[in-house]
């Protein structure tokens, strides 16, 4: 498993932009494909986009298709999730989990970061 931690979420109005960022100082995501989940309130937890890291090939859920994107610095070991055009739909607790390339379950996940939109 690698350690994860997330930043970057915060109180935003409808139509702002937030950037998150998920890091590991204890390992490297070569070889691992790198996702964001969120889950609101009464709600399952949903994906939200992924990247191969090595590819950088990403994938994103329909909801957020052209609003947000997802990203890597592997200087960093650093992966983004862009957060454009928000809506108060986008409220959820905000996760970055890992898997390794290939494999089905994402076994590494980060303790998650709040993002708010208001009206």
């Amino acid at each position: 498993q690698v350690q994860l931690v997330e930043s970057g979420g915060g109180l935003v109005q409808a139509g702002g932009s937030l950037r998150l960022s998920c890091a590991t100082t204890t390992h490297t995501f070569s070889g691992y494909t790198m996702a964001w989940f969120r889950q609101a309130p009464g709600k399952e937890r949903e994906f939200v986009a992924r990247i191969t890291w090595n590819s950088a090939t990403t994938y994103y859920a329909d909801s957020v298709k052209g609003r947000f994107t997802i990203s890597r610095d592997s200087a960093k070991n650093t992966v983004y999730l862009q957060m454009n055009s928000l809506k108060p739909e986008d409220t959820a607790l905000y996760y970055c989990a890992g898997r390794v390339t290939g494999t089905a379950d994402y076994n590494s996940w980060g303790q998650g970061t709040q993002v708010t939109v208001s009206s």
